[in-house]
């Protein structure tokens, strides 16, 4: 079975945050922790708005 690593450990609290912003900009409730509650349709909507915020701040960085 694959494990997810991160590959900086020291930005696991970065990561965390930016989850929960995600979460609340597409109106998840995410509580600390294990949320395997989540439907699928939830769970995707969170990783498409974090992948669309890095997507943007790459464009940006672009400028």
């Amino acid at each position: 079975m694959a494990k997810n690593n991160i590959a900086v450990p020291e930005a696991k609290d970065a990561l965390e945050r930016f989850k929960m912003e995600a979460a609340s900009e597409v109106g998840v409730n995410l509580k600390q922790g294990y949320n395997g509650d989540l439907t699928s349709k939830q769970a995707g909507s969170i990783g498409g708005q974090m992948v669309k915020k890095m997507i943007e701040s790459y464009e940006n960085g672009l400028k």
